[in-house]
């Protein structure tokens, strides 16, 4: 396994994927930083309506709380953006930028991520080189639209077995069922709501840390 792989397995523990929109009246920096303080260990940016120049202006800020916590900052899909805010790298769909083109752009040093539903996705992500797939969605969800039925556990089992890529679940993963994803060989949990729609977002992710038995 390489240096990068190895450092990205430990990074998926507690994976915090949000927007920039209105958190009950509260701003996504401000969830953010919260959330980093309970022990958030990397945290993707997926803001697919906001202007640019917002996205640009909030991301960096978020990019910032990132890096003083020491924790990796991914870009959902959009290349350009994770180049204008140096992000440390970006997670693509399977009908979002190809691997190989994001790769081009980005350059060997960044995390690449893959959303994968099917094992020939993992497949093809681990032969074109992803640093790690998040398998999904594990369980129900109503926070991506286009996430599909839920596949539950056995696509984490069986690549945690056959693959070699780090692992993380994502779709319907909160403190309650959290435990389940890591104990079917997943490296981590990636969540949205749990966290952004929870009341004391640092308590959340402590929660979740918790959850999977690894609380600092």
């Amino acid at each position: 396994m390489t240096a990068v792989r190895q450092t990205v397995r430990e990074s998926l523990a507690l994976y915090l994927v949000m927007g920039l929109g209105d958190f009950a009246g509260r701003q996504a920096v401000e969830i953010a930083r919260e959330a980093l303080e309970g022990g958030v260990t990397m945290l993707q940016l997926r803001e697919k309506h906001a202007p640019l120049k917002q996205v640009i202006e909030q991301g960096a800020k978020i990019r910032e709380l990132c890096r003083a916590n020491g924790v990796p900052f991914i870009v959902n899909d959009r290349v350009d953006v994770a180049l204008l805010l140096d992000a440390d790298g970006v997670h693509v769909g399977q009908d979002d930028l190809p691997y190989g083109l994001a790769r081009n752009l980005l350059g060997p040093d960044k995390i690449i991520g893959v959303s994968t539903g099917l094992w020939e996705e993992a497949v093809i992500a681990q032969r074109d080189g992803a640093d790690y797939v998040g398998i999904g969605a594990v369980y129900a969800t109503g926070t991506k639209s286009d996430a599909g039925a839920p596949i539950g556990t056995s696509l984490i089992a069986k690549t945690a077995e056959q693959l070699k890529l780090p692992i993380v679940g994502i779709g319907g993963i909160d403190a309650a069922n959290a435990a389940q994803v890591v104990t079917a060989g997943a490296d981590g949990v990636a969540v949205v709501s749990a966290i952004t729609r929870h009341p004391q977002p640092k308590e959340a992710a402590r929660e979740l840390l918790k959850a999977i038995g690894k609380l600092k």
